[in-house]
């Protein structure tokens, strides 16, 4: 038995055209990767893409409802001959498309998710519930139009689609859009903002495509930046799809990578904080209290009756950055000290200096 497209998408042979979109869209949108993150969902939404592709389009679906899978991918009619008495002749068809692009030319090139999220971080809310995702959209048995699931090409994709499926169709010689690379930028925060979270408004340029779809403005957009509590230098958060936008491209994400800046009195050592004490050579041989900062603007004291060695370290529980992923515990604030050797000793000094310390 070969692949059952119809009951991939959730209906009954026969299904019109809106029902097919309609399905489509509901089950792409239950088994995206970026939403669904069960085992076999990357495989599942594929074949979702592959069902979409083959109902969606007369030639493709009249050969398989009446050939089944073998018939339309080149294995003939039932019972052998291949072009004869109205059999499926010389097609093959194999599923070459992107399912990841066809999910985003379905929905008019826009991250359907976006709405959920509010619009920052250009991320997709986790709880989103897609069972009935149509009222949400605005997507009603009727389509969107020319731009969206409504109008011509390929069962309501956009006719500029069409290349991307296998080359079959009357658009066939268009070129298929291929994504731009990321675009990266550094984001600077400082430990203060760490330690509390915050949000950052970013401004880009970028160039967008007139409603003619030819010709190309500059505008600036102020994207949001969520920086939450104790995040580690080096996280990436991405905006989808806000670069450069042109007749022939999929826009570039945006991606802004953390960095630290450069504390004056601090450094970062994951979720923890060192501060440098530096001490006197009597404090270091006699014992010694330090007043060490916080980065909330509070000091706390340390104290040692112990040898302090140069690079020694004392551990002030729960002073540093939270936990990125337990925000309510913090790191702990290390007291590394430094000790200062004297530029001279008077003749009497080392004398007793001589006396007091053993040779080894």
């Amino acid at each position: 038995m070969g692949k059952d497209y119809y009951d991939i998408l959730g209906i009954q042979k026969g299904a019109s055209e809106e029902d097919i979109k309609k399905a489509y869209r509901k089950q792409a949108l239950r088994f995206h990767p970026d939403k669904n993150k069960s085992p076999g969902a990357e495989d599942k939404f594929k074949e979702i893409a592959e069902a979409y592709d083959v109902l969606s389009d007369p030639k493709k679906k009249d050969i398989y409802d009446r050939y089944g899978e073998e018939g339309l991918k080149g294995g003939g009619a039932p019972g052998g001959g291949g072009g004869g008495c109205g059999g499926p002749g010389t097609f093959s068809y194999s599923f070459q498309g992107d399912p990841h692009v066809i999910f985003s030319e379905f929905f008019g090139g826009r991250n359907p998710f976006e709405q959920f999220f509010g619009g920052r971080n250009g991320g997709m809310d986790e709880d989103m519930d897609t069972d009935d995702p149509f009222t949400h959209f605005g997507m009603g048995s009727g389509g969107m139009g020319s731009g969206g699931m409504g109008g011509g090409g390929m069962g309501g994709f956009p006719h500029s689609f069409s290349s991307s499926m296998g080359g079959m169709g009357p658009h066939s010689s268009i070129v298929k859009k291929h994504q731009d690379p990321p675009v990266v930028h550094d984001l600077r925060v400082t430990l203060e903002e760490i330690l509390s979270g915050c949000t950052k408004k970013m401004k880009i340029s970028r160039k967008r495509l007139n409603p003619d779809g030819r010709t190309l403005r500059t505008e600036d957009k102020i994207l949001e930046v969520q920086i939450k509590k104790g995040w580690k230098e080096g996280t990436k958060i991405t905006f989808p799809k806000e670069g450069d936008q042109t007749p022939r491209n999929i826009p570039a994400d945006v991606v802004f990578v953390l960095k630290d800046k450069t504390h004056p009195v601090f450094k970062r050592d994951g979720s923890d904080i060192v501060y440098t004490a530096t001490i006197s050579l009597r404090d270091a041989l006699c014992g010694c209290t330090v007043n060490a900062p916080t980065l909330d603007g509070r000091t706390v004291t340390v104290s040692s009756t112990d040898i302090v060695q140069p690079g020694m370290k004392r551990r002030v529980s729960g002073e540093g950055l939270p936990y990125p992923k337990r925000p309510d515990r913090r790191g702990d604030l290390l007291v590394e000290y430094e000790v200062k050797f004297p530029e001279r000793l008077s003749q009497s000094a080392r004398d007793t200096i001589a006396q007091v310390l053993p040779r080894s």
